[in-house]
């Protein structure tokens, strides 16, 4: 049974700590070391969608992100918002990523200019970030924070990396041998 450190690894989320004949780690470009983000956010949204039954328009409830540092494997920071209209969530979200950026130098695509890009947002599909938030963004008249433009998506990159469809989050970690821990979905 593999390990989340392990499985990471294998998927590029996350690079060895390897040193030179010098003593210095290894920096991206290497061609020992091909993962070129220090930090991950991970993103997983939880919307409304059913009401008595019937599908409705959805809207974000929770807006849930955590920062992972890929060489360590450990959650750094986190941020989870609920209850409040999503543009003051965007908004509180954009100040955690600036307090992100002055601590830790956290710098995402759409960012500070030209400055090297060392953190992507992940998500599990394109639903939340290409889907969910655009759509309410343009319902609600909301410009979207252009650090949310871009991201990584977890189930196309299992879908290619073991050239098979994972039967959901659950269904790939079962696959790899980690347990979901948590809880899957908010409670109704």
């Amino acid at each position: 049974m593999k390990s989340t450190k392990e499985l990471a690894r294998e998927l590029g989320l996350i690079r060895k700590r390897t040193l030179s004949t010098s003593g210095i780690n290894l920096r991206k470009g290497s061609a020992a070391n091909d993962q070129p983000f220090k930090y991950l956010i991970v993103i997983d949204f939880e919307s409304t969608c059913w009401q008595d039954g019937k599908f409705r328009t959805q809207e974000i409830i929770e807006f849930p992100a955590v920062l992972l540092n890929t060489e360590t494997g450990e959650i750094e920071s986190e941020q989870v918002d609920n209850g409040i209209p999503i543009n003051l969530c965007l908004k509180r979200f954009s100040h955690w990523l600036e307090g992100l950026r002055r601590e830790k130098g956290v710098v995402l695509p759409g960012t500070h200019g030209d400055r090297t890009i060392n953190t992507t947002s992940v998500t599990w599909s394109d639903w939340d970030l290409g889907v969910c938030l655009q759509y309410e963004c343009k319902r609600k008249q909301i410009l979207r924070p252009p650090q949310l433009g871009s991201w990584i998506d977890l189930r196309a990159t299992y879908r290619k990396f073991y050239d098979r469809k994972p039967n959901g989050l659950n269904g790939a970690l079962q696959d790899v041998g980690i347990t979901f821990e948590g809880r899957e979905h908010s409670d109704p």
